[in-house]
């Protein structure tokens, strides 16, 4: 495992934005869901297709809270892509919400310690690109700081201190394959990313743009 720490970021992700074609059905959607105060949203009837390329991950304590929220999805309508299981690292399930967003939700925790509470402890962004070192180094040149990286397959970035929100890189295909979706995707990401700096794309057509943090 690779550490790098840059001494001063210029850029860290302080909001995440999705594109939904039905603003006010995304926003009941969302509040049901129980993370309307960690995501924005915004109207757009751009074009995509297939796999968007990212996921949005919830990191909760316990399979309770893991069970609580995919009911909630489900519940207002999001499709279950993998049920809520068991696995090497703890407990989580996928899914997909109306708007097309792919949602994980997690635990490090295999057994409960106590009932659902519905609070978000993290809020993940983790967005599948083609060449991992190539974007890690086009972020480190933005000012992100590497908080922790594994070669070529995943590299994480240090949160900004406003903000619940983590942000790594996946190689595309491999986060495909966790998600269990088809790779195949053209079109939109549906997703802006809030940066604390300037406007930019990167390697993989994500786009940033200027926005203060969010988060609290």
């Amino acid at each position: 495992m690779e550490t790098t720490t840059l001494t001063a970021a210029t850029t860290a992700l302080a909001s995440v934005t999705l594109e939904v074609a039905d603003l006010e059905a995304a926003r009941r959607f969302y509040a049901a869901f129980g993370v309307d105060a960690h995501v924005r949203l915004r109207e757009s009837q751009a074009v995509s297709e297939g796999f968007r390329g990212f996921t949005l991950g919830l990191t909760v304590t316990g399979p309770a809270n893991v069970d609580a929220f995919i009911a909630a999805a489900v519940g207002a309508g999001a499709s279950v892509i993998k049920p809520a299981a068991k696995s090497l690292w703890g407990y989580g399930g996928v899914v997909q919400a109306p708007d097309g967003a792919i949602w994980k939700i997690a635990t490090s925790q295999k057994k409960d310690s106590g009932p659902a509470t519905g609070v978000v402890d993290e809020l993940v962004l983790l967005i599948g690109v083609e060449d991992v070192k190539a974007t890690r180094a086009f972020y480190v040149e933005r000012g992100l700081s590497v908080h922790k990286s594994f070669g070529g397959k995943y590299a994480e970035f240090t949160a900004d201190p406003s903000s619940v929100v983590k942000f790594a890189l996946y190689k595309r295909r491999g986060l495909a394959k966790d998600l269990g979706v088809p790779n195949d995707g053209s079109g939109s990401h549906r997703v802006v990313l809030g940066s604390t700096g300037d406007a930019f794309t990167d390697l993989d057509g994500f786009a940033w743009e200027p926005a203060a943090p969010a988060y609290s």
